[in-house]
């Protein structure tokens, strides 16, 4: 069903931008898949969903969401069910130094996280703006709140306690490069995130995808994706890493 209801949110934005001839700085939108099935003496289901979708609203706010669904099962018995979505509203994106609003919702089966939410805001510097490479620095503060399936963690102060509420600090840095020209494109998202007043409560992630651009709207793509989280469940281990294939659909 979160499947369904995935593909039902994010799957119109993607047709809309595409079937309106709508100027790409105004509208953007992306699609990405990949993963991997395999039957027999194992079987083993892998599969990866995000989007981007970016508008240009009133006067020069921009706002961008990025939403992804990862479920992996391992004979027939199921690993991983998350989804996550990012939202941003840039506030004159186009100039050098730039306010943001921010919020995040996720869910993760394996670290057993029900529901996760954040809010915040932050400042954007845009350190390199060209055609062919692009590298932003953002800072920005948020209140989060997690609901854990468990109240017993690999910190032992945090036990007792199946929610954790905390203001947080994020140090973000966005990068893209054009290695070769229209065959190869190096894109990064990496994060560092600190809790503000708990010292062992910190997560980082970084995201970094290689593109091979096929015809003007399609890339076949291969993602490395590693998250680290200092406080997890008991008996899970911190980080995660993911390694995958597919392709990218655009409308720009």
């Amino acid at each position: 069903m979160n499947i369904i209801l995935f593909f039902l949110w994010m799957v119109p934005s993607l047709l809309y931008a595409q079937n309106k001839s709508i100027d790409s700085l105004r509208w953007k939108s992306d699609l990405s898949l990949s993963g991997i099935y395999q039957a027999g003496n194992v079987e083993t289901k892998i599969f990866r969903a995000s989007t981007n979708f970016t508008i240009k609203t009133y006067k020069q706010w921009v706002f961008e969401t990025k939403n992804s669904y990862v479920y992996q099962e391992f004979g027939k018995t199921k690993a991983d069910e998350d989804i996550l979505s990012l939202n941003f509203l840039n506030f004159n994106p186009t100039k050098k130094l730039y306010p943001l609003m921010l919020s995040f919702i996720s869910t993760n089966y394996r670290r057993e996280i029900d529901l996760r939410y954040l809010i915040g805001v932050g400042v954007s510097y845009r350190i390199v703006d060209k055609e062919d490479h692009s590298l932003i620095f953002s800072l920005s503060t948020e209140l989060e709140h997690t609901e854990f399936g468990r109240s017993t963690f690999n910190k032992t102060e945090y036990n007792g306690d199946a929610s954790i509420r905390t203001f947080r600090g994020t140090f973000w840095v966005n990068g893209t490069y054009e290695l070769i020209a229209e065959k190869l494109i190096v894109s990064n998202e990496t994060y560092y995130q600190p809790s503000l007043s708990l010292d062992n409560n910190y997560r980082w992630q970084s995201n970094t995808s290689l593109h091979f651009p096929i015809w003007d709207f399609l890339d076949i793509n291969i993602t490395y994706l590693y998250t680290y989280e200092n406080v997890v469940i008991e008996g899970q281990k911190p980080e995660d890493r993911f390694l995958t294939f597919g392709f990218t659909v655009k409308s720009y």
